[in-house]
């Protein structure tokens, strides 16, 4: 495990690949893949918007994609990167499935589930969960910020 930081910008391209497939579709422009060994063993765009379901985060569907893929007993030694930070919802399922290592590219002050006021990711508070997760934030945060003001732009557009 542990990616050095050139790796984190390398995995960061392809997130950020799959947020301009999110935003096309009408999306925030989030995608997430989950790493282990050096290998993509998950990805997730998100779909929340365009599904009508609030649950299809991008890190939520690299999660289940993992699984479906035949790695849920290796989440545990994974690392998850995405390009926003993640939110609420997502932090459990992160925390739930025990992974170790989260890199992202431009916070959520509001909802984020490390850097806001619910700091799931770093509460000691649920026993089953473990140590925290290592976060590192602000990989390619000026391309991950750029693709959401292009989000914003579109909503006040339409």
């Amino acid at each position: 495990m542990g990616i050095m930081k050139a790796g984190y910008e390398n995995y960061m391209r392809q997130c950020l690949n799959l947020a301009k497939l999110a935003l096309a579709a009408g999306n925030p422009p989030v995608g997430a893949i989950i790493v282990l060994d050096g290998e993509v063993i998950g990805t997730g765009i998100e779909s929340g918007r365009t599904s009508g379901d609030v649950i299809n985060h991008a890190e939520i569907l690299a999660v289940r994609d993992a699984i479906k893929n035949g790695y849920e007993d290796q989440l545990h030694l994974s690392v998850m990167i995405t390009t926003h930070e993640p939110c609420i919802m997502c932090s459990y399922v992160i925390r739930h499935h025990h992974i170790p290592e989260i890199v992202y590219g431009t916070a959520v002050p509001f909802v984020g589930g490390a850097t806001s006021k619910f700091n799931i990711l770093s509460t000691q508070d649920v026993p089953k969960w473990a140590a925290n997760p290592k976060i590192i934030g602000g990989i390619c945060s000026a391309e991950c910020n750029a693709l959401s003001e292009q989000f914003r732009q579109s909503l006040i557009k339409s």
